[in-house]
């Protein structure tokens, strides 16, 4: 029954050999055996008991055990939004232990550090571990609006200006300016099985630039998109990150703010909301009322209170909001109004 089912033969099925394959229902199966399927799931789970303590006695393959910053950068953004999306607090609680984990041990004496591995941090970042990793922070901070992620991913980035661009032709070197000193500095701008470091940085500069105001990181990223214009142009299935970011610059992005009780069903409520349809072009700041660390901050937070004693949210555009709501279909609304608007004379 188990080698009719993975279709294995005496002849074998490839080259000679056989390899276990499914290529009939099991329900079909069972009728050619004669058999019921009761009793083919159980001959199933009896054979691959047998092949899995066989495998056992094999010599198993190394597997790599390094921990990479931006990779785990990566995996942060991915869990944070997913928490959000899903409304998974477990998700939530893998990105927090990660985001925590890599502060606190890949970061000595100021400095980010590339890899991890036996409990020991090493090697200089370069300059997408800065990127990867501010960028994960950057969407646990609108997931949780903890002002710890925010403010790491500001600290980051200003050490990503300070060690990686290059201040005369413009975008990020790959390595930093206080490393080892090469002979030539290159510039990663193609987005391959994972997105470069200056196309992550676009719109991490983007994102911050709207939230903090500071129009200088705004200037960078089109610095970065002018520079691969004429590549852009020609090969664009290679910038697929960077042409999301161009087009987070064109639209008119959603500015979010919600003001509420951090973990209260209204607040909630509205978070789930944002997070319920696909809006890429969006930054969100979530704060308690009065909180004037992150005011100080984020010019989106400004005079920004609860309404009618409720948790509150604000739909912005270029810092212009509309009336702000507590009702989550209202918020909706707002969201989706003009989603697809591009700038003028873009």
């Amino acid at each position: 029954l188990f080698a009719a089912y993975f279709g294995v033969t005496e002849e074998g099925n490839f080259e000679g050999e056989n390899i276990l394959h499914i290529s009939r229902p099991a329900d079909v199966v069972a009728r050619e055996a004669g058999v019921t399927a009761e009793r083919l799931r159980a001959a199933l789970e009896r054979g691959s008991q047998i092949l899995f303590a066989a495998r056992e006695k094999r010599i198993k393959p190394g597997r790599d055990e390094k921990v990479l910053t931006g990779w785990n950068g990566m995996m942060l953004a991915s869990f944070a939004e997913a928490a959000a999306i899903l409304d998974r607090p477990d998700y939530l609680a893998v990105a927090e232990r990660n985001a925590g984990f890599i502060l606190d041990t890949l970061r000595i004496d100021g400095k980010l550090l590339h890899t991890f591995k036996d409990g020991q941090a090493k090697l200089q970042a370069y300059q997408d571990d800065y990127a990867q990793l501010a960028a994960g922070l950057l969407s646990l901070y609108e997931v949780t609006g903890t002002y710890r992620w925010l403010e790491a991913a500001l600290t980051l980035t200003g050490e990503m200006n300070r060690e990686f661009w290059d201040g005369q032709g413009g975008g990020y070197f790959y390595t930093a300016q206080s490393g080892e000193q090469l002979i030539v500095r290159t510039k990663d701008f193609l987005d391959n099985a994972t997105p470069s470091g200056n196309s992550v940085a676009a719109e991490l500069l983007l994102r911050l630039s709207i939230l903090t105001g500071d129009l200088a990181l705004q200037r960078q990223a089109v610095n970065i998109f002018r520079l691969n214009r004429d590549a852009i142009a020609r090969y664009p299935s290679a910038f697929g990150l960077l042409l999301s970011a161009l087009d987070f610059y064109l639209s008119t992005p959603k500015e979010i703010v919600i003001v509420g009780s951090p973990g209260a069903e209204d607040t909630r409520a509205l978070a789930r909301e944002v997070w319920k349809e696909y809006l890429p072009n969006k930054v969100i700041a979530q704060t308690a009322e009065e909180d004037e660390r992150q005011a100080a901050v984020l010019p989106l937070l400004k005079d920004r209170p609860t309404v009618a004693g409720k948790a509150t949210a604000y739909v912005c555009e270029n810092y212009t909001c509309r009336q702000p709501v507590n009702d989550p279909q209202e918020l909706a609304a707002l969201l989706f109004s003009n989603a697809g608007k591009t700038r003028a004379g873009s």
